[in-house]
């Protein structure tokens, strides 16, 4: 039961200023929303309004701040964190219909978009120009730029181009004060503090973001991607190193465990060898004649460090079934396990070979099943936990894993996540990181653009803060096939 009471006045101002369409209140109708693609958290809207313009959200978020009310902000819904769900209940605005293309400028190399645009969605815009929008999170083809900014995500080739606070070089912000604030701009140099970085990866506790001004990458001359294949993960995660330390960004660089790629060969055919006990999937992009050499590197230093066979994608063709293996790996899981737990944790990259025998260690001691599929060139790992809901116990033992693991990364020197935020799932675990005066300081850096704590309420800060209990309902389900992290 929501703890915010709602007057039903508000509810009528709310459609005076969206229209009655834009306002949704009916309790079976906000159930849609009480949960992101995490459902472990659940907390249903009092009310979910659906503004189409900058001016409508203005006057949404100073009616509800009026009325003491909670905010929600929410783009599409994919984030894998607790972060788009209203556990106090509250007013939930979602920006899906803010969908525009607001400036195309390939001379000047950017975009200016509403926070609802699809983030798959501009590259296909600009890809036949020679140009794309470089960060690629799970959820690229149905996740919102504007979610992409606000929980600052990665993707896998993040590794080269940066994670989403690379890529946007300015951002309007409807903040908790009630304000309209343009922060930076397409200009990349700028001086003073970098209050545009303070609000990418903020994930929504400073405001809703209405207008995101992002950089537009040039794609590569040329491009190859090679899967190559190896006898465990952690000889895999030895190349992994390897490859960085000879002075070579790949623009991707993944592994995959022995689970995953019979996973994904039972339901994708990807071209995966099923002997193979850990492959690699390595993508260089660039000038023709660097790539060249760059392959031969590669090629090199994995039969070095025990590659077992290593091959080119012939075509185009071949090269994105390779990825359609990669990119659905985490769909494909649902084949082998009724349920799964999916961890988010960064470890340094030299660490990962030890990590990765620490994991299957630990999945050994909980008696439980984890298989990996991770972004390794940047030592971001994605154990996935395998249980079923319908086993007692089996349950409390995944999480136990997960927690254990990451327990571990924490150990060699990582954090508590890499691409996927904090939101209620990792919050508490910030106190792990970060002593009394950090958080202090960021609560701080929070008021200034959220005074009253009512944007976003119980994210991003452990309780003490502001973040009280909030009950764990129901069970992870493996993600729905096309999804991939």
């Amino acid at each position: 039961m929501s703890a915010t009471k709602i007057q039903p006045r508000l509810v009528d101002a709310l459609r005076e200023v969206v229209g009655r369409d834009g306002v949704i209140a009916a309790p079976d109708d906000c159930l849609v929303y009480e949960c992101d693609m995490l459902v472990y958290y659940k907390g249903v809207p009092d009310v979910v309004v659906l503004p189409r313009s900058v001016a409508e959200v203005l006057a949404v978020v100073r009616l509800v701040l009026d009325a003491g009310v909670p905010i929600v902000p929410r783009g599409s819904g994919t984030g894998l964190i607790g972060g788009a769900m209203a556990p106090r209940g509250g007013v939930m605005i979602g920006v899906n219909r803010m969908d525009r293309v607001l400036e195309v400028d390939l001379a000047n190399r950017h975009a200016v978009v509403e926070p609802g645009v699809i983030n798959l969605g501009l590259t296909r815009m600009v890809e036949g120009r020679g140009y794309f929008f470089a960060p690629d999170p799970s959820s690229q083809m149905v996740s919102s730029i504007g979610g992409n900014a606000a929980t600052n995500a990665g993707g896998p080739h993040a590794l080269k181009y940066g994670s989403t606070v690379n890529h946007v070089l300015g951002l309007e912000l409807v903040t908790g004060r009630g304000e309209l604030l343009w922060l930076g701009g397409p200009v990349r140099e700028r001086p003073g503090y970098d209050l545009t970085g303070v609000v990418v990866g903020s994930e929504g506790t400073l405001g809703v973001i209405t207008k995101v001004a992002v950089r537009l990458t040039r794609a590569g001359e040329a491009v190859k991607t090679a899967l190559a294949t190896f006898a465990s993960i952690e000889v895999a995660s030895q190349a992994v190193s390897a490859i960085i330390a000879e002075g070579i960004i790949p623009a991707a660089l993944e592994a995959m465990d022995e689970p995953v790629i019979r996973a994904v060969e039972a339901g994708i055919k990807a071209g995966y060898p099923t002997d193979a006990k850990a492959v690699l999937l390595i993508e260089l992009d660039g000038p023709a004649a660097e790539v060249e050499v760059q392959a031969e590197a590669v090629a090199r230093i994995c039969q070095a460090r025990g590659a077992l066979s290593l091959r080119v994608a012939a075509d185009d063709k071949e090269r994105a079934l390779l990825w359609k293996g990669r990119k659905e790996a985490a769909g494909a899981f649902g084949r082998i396990t009724h349920n799964y737990v999916l961890q988010d944790a960064v470890v340094p990259r030299s660490k990962l070979p030890e990590i990765m025998a620490q994991v299957q260690a630990i999945a050994q001691s909980h008696g439980v099943m984890v298989a990996n599929v991770f972004h390794a060139g940047d030592g971001n790992l994605h154990p996935m936990i395998c249980y079923d809901e319908r086993v007692s116990g089996q349950f409390d033992a995944a999480l136990a894993a997960s927690e254990a693991i990451l327990d571990a990364c924490i150990a060699v020197g990582g954090t508590v996540t890499g691409e996927h935020g904090v939101g209620m799932d990792k919050a508490q675990k910030l106190a792990r990181l970060f002593n009394a005066d950090d958080l202090a300081a960021m609560a701080a850096v929070r008021r200034v653009f959220d005074p009253r704590l009512l944007m976003n309420p119980e994210k991003v800060f452990p309780s003490g803060a502001a973040c009280p209990e909030v009950p764990r309902v129901g069970a992870g389900k493996p993600v729905p096939e096309g999804m991939w992290v």
